[in-house]
Parts: C-alpha cells; sequence; structure tokens
C-alpha cells in the first residue's frame, strides 16, 4: 500500500516538472508577440508624425496615399499580431483549465489517502501498539525492517502533507493566472476592435484619395514621371561616382607596386581594405540606421504603384523619413570617396568601406569632405526637409563594389 501511494505521489511530482517549462515556452512567445505589437504601433504613431506632417495640406495627394498605404499596411499586420495574442492566451486559458481540473482531481485523492492514513495512524497510534508490533518480531533482520517500514511511513506521511499544500497553492496561483488571461484578453479583442474601426476609416479615406487622383489622372501621371526621372538621375550619378572611385583607386594601387589585375567594376582591396570589407561582412544585418531616428517609408526593389497596380516602381535603395533638422550618420567606418550634388540644392555623401559602398542622399548641409576618414556614427550632414508637405527624407543606398544590395538584409530591423 505505501509503495503504490509513493508511486502515486512520484508520478504526480513528475508531471508537475513538465509544466514550468510549457508556461516558460508560452510566456517567451508572448513576450515576443507583444514586443512586435508596440514595434507596430511605435511604428504607426511614427507614421502619422512623420508621413503625415502638420503642414499635410499643403501636401501633394500622392504624398498623403503613399502615407496612407503605408499605414494601413502596418495597421493590418498590427491586427494580425494582435490576432496571434488572443489566440495564443486562449491556448493558454485552456491549458490552465485542463491544469486545474487536474490539480484538483490530484488534490482530492492525496486528502483521500491522507484522511485514511491519519485514521490507521490514530487507530495504531499507541505506543504499546507499535512496542508490541516490533517485539513481536521473529528476528533481529524482521525487526529492523519494521523499524524502516514505520520511518518509511512516517515519512510519506509528511511527504503527502507537503504535497497537498503544494498542490493548494499551485491551484491558487493558476486560478489567479487564469483571471490575469482572461482580462489582458479582454484588452486585446477590445485594442482589436478599435484597431479595425481605425482600419475601416483609413481605407474609406484612401478611396476617397483615389477617386480625387484618377479625376486628375494627367497630373498624377506627371508627378509620378517627375520622381521617376529624378530617381535615375540620382542613381545614375552614384553609379558613375562609384565607377570613377573604382577606376581612381585601382589606379593608385598600380602605381603602388601591386601585381594584381585590375577589374573596372571591383577594388582592388589592400591588406587594410580587406578587413573593414570582412568586418563590414560580419555586421551583416547589425549595421545601425543611417539616421538615428525614423522610419522605412520606401522598400528596395520593385514595388507596385499604390494607386494603379499595374504600373511598377524599382527603388535601388531606401527612403527613411524622419525628424526635421535631423542628422544622416555613417553607419560603418571608412573613407568618403565623394560629395554628391544635385541641381536644386540637394546633396549626398559616398562612403567606402572595403568594397562595400554606402550613399546618403537629400542632405540640405554636408558636414564632410572628399578623403574624410570616418568612424561609426559619424555626422555626415543635416537632411532635407521639403517645405511643400513638411517631410524629411533621407535616401540611402548601399552596393558591393558596383552591384546594387538590399539595404533592409544590412541594417537591424530597417
Amino acid at each position: 500500500m505505501i509503495f503504490r501511494k509513493r508511486y502515486i505521489l512520484s508520478f504526480l511530482l513528475f508531471l508537475g516538472m513538465f509544466v514550468p517549462q510549457t508556461t516558460t515556452a508560452q510566456t517567451n512567445e508572448q513576450k515576443a508577440l507583444e514586443a512586435k505589437r508596440e514595434r507596430l504601433q511605435t511604428e504607426i504613431r511614427d507614421i502619422n508624425r512623420l508621413l503625415f506632417a502638420e503642414k499635410k495640406e499643403r501636401g501633394s495627394i500622392l504624398d498623403q496615399m503613399e502615407a496612407l498605404d503605408k499605414k494601413i499596411n502596418v495597421r493590418q499586420q498590427l491586427i494580425r499580431v494582435t490576432n496571434q495574442q488572443s489566440n495564443l492566451l486562449n491556448r493558454q486559458i485552456n491549458a490552465n483549465i485542463r491544469k486545474i481540473t487536474k490539480l484538483r482531481e490530484d488534490l482530492k485523492t492525496l486528502k483521500d489517502d491522507y484522511g485514511l492514513m491519519i485514521q490507521k495512524s490514530y487507530q495504531n497510534k499507541s505506543q504499546q501498539s507499535r512496542l508490541m508490533f516490533l517485539l513481536s518480531s521473529e528476528n533481529f533482520f524482521q525487526a529492523f525492517k519494521r523499524i524502516q517500514y514505520m520511518k518509511q511511513y512516517t515519512d510519506y506521511r509528511r511527504e503527502q502533507g507537503e504535497a497537498i499544500v503544494t498542490k493548494t497553492d499551485d491551484l491558487a496561483r493558476l486560478n489567479k493566472d487564469l483571471n490575469e488571461e482572461r482580462k489582458v484578453k479582454e484588452i486585446l479583442i477590445a485594442q482589436n476592435r478599435k484597431a479595425k474601426n481605425q482600419l475601416f476609416k483609413e481605407i474609406q479615406t484612401q478611396k476617397e484619395l483615389l477617386a480625387t487622383i484618377r479625376q486628375n489622372e494627367s497630373k498624377y501621371t506627371a508627378s509620378i514621371n517627375a520622381k521617376q526621372k529624378e530617381a535615375r538621375k540620382i542613381d545614375k550619378q552614384i553609379e558613375r561616382l562609384i565607377k570613377e572611385a573604382i577606376a581612381a583607386a585601382n589606379k593608385a594601387n598600380r602605381k603602388a607596386g601591386s601585381n594584381k589585375v585590375s577589374n573596372s567594376s571591383k577594388f582592388d582591396l589592400t591588406p587594410e581594405a580587406t578587413l573593414v570589407a570582412n568586418n563590414f561582412t560580419a555586421n551583416k544585418g547589425k549595421l545601425i540606421w543611417p539616421v538615428e531616428k525614423g522610419i522605412k517609408s520606401q522598400g528596395f526593389g520593385e514595388y507596385r504603384d499604390p494607386v494603379y497596380p499595374g504600373i511598377k516602381h524599382e527603388s535601388n535603395g531606401v527612403i527613411i523619413a524622419t525628424d526635421e533638422g535631423a542628422i544622416a550618420r555613417a553607419i560603418f567606418e571608412g573613407e568618403v570617396i565623394a560629395i554628391l550634388a544635385v541641381p536644386g540644392g540637394k546633396k549626398g555623401v559616398t562612403i567606402k568601406h572595403g568594397n562595400f559602398i554606402s550613399t546618403y542622399y537629400n542632405l540640405s548641409d554636408v558636414y564632410v569632405r572628399k578623403g574624410d576618414v570616418v568612424a561609426l556614427k559619424t555626422e555626415l550632414g543635416k537632411i532635407y526637409t521639403n517645405r511643400s508637405n513638411g517631410q524629411t527624407r533621407l535616401k540611402f543606398y548601399l552596393y558591393e563594389d558596383t552591384s546594387k544590395l538590399n539595404p533592409e538584409e544590412w541594417v537591424y530591423q530597417l
């Protein structure tokens, strides 16, 4: 009987070992989702602050349309994450309900066993009964075994009492957790309902803007063409400056006695430049943002027009919206190889990191000169603010030799 009860107790304790691990895994998943949700909420606030500037009524409908498209996309992500959190909470709540049911059953079994044991202990509680139990032994070995049995019985009684206290505490904790989880779920449901209502309003606004744009399609097309023309001009100038920098660097290496055969599209790296390039590569995905604060308003690569999905656009870099007066900063140590100057007052800085090149365009003021060696976070220049719409945007490009790279793969959480 004692060993059967010991087996029951050990089995219950064995099951209990797995509860904290499952709870920890769920908690970590919930923390990750909450961190993602907070990041999306921050991004929405930044979109409202940076893309929908105070002077938005002076901005073009196209700017508002692009900003609204960005916000709707983030809002939809937020709703998905909130749904994931709610579903996870549902699983946790259901799991806790099952645990509570099991604990109640276990507790009843323990209390019943404990009650029987106390009853038998009371019936045999006299010292005389215990003494007679020992004296009636047939030999010393049997007496020793009976002493061991009495000790085990006493220990088991104490362990069972402790198990009852532990299970009672676990039950109280699970009930408390269950109540907290239900409260959190109610909050998430309310927030999701609010987010969906806001999304509906934004989609309605987007439809109204879309109707306005389509009433004046020629103006919209002209605006798009102007932006594409400016982007192509900047891209060509950056590519030309990179090729010139490669040619100049390789020529200097030949004069210094390098025996390497030069490639017009690749840098001939010195040992020092190779070290910088290797360090740059090792930091892929961990590089800092080229601004202290901001949001990505346009990503890298091909994307569809928000008004006419059949029209595709190409972005060779990323565009980051930031605060007025913000400063562009170097994402890594390197050497300034060119200063861009585009008619209209906009400027840019191009930095070489071994055979990697970063370009920071749309500056109103530049704080460095060609040939300067810069360190991580060196201030490069003040970012231009468009007075017609109040927006401050940095255009950021990344190359390996003459090959375009996606900055989103290199800069942390860009």
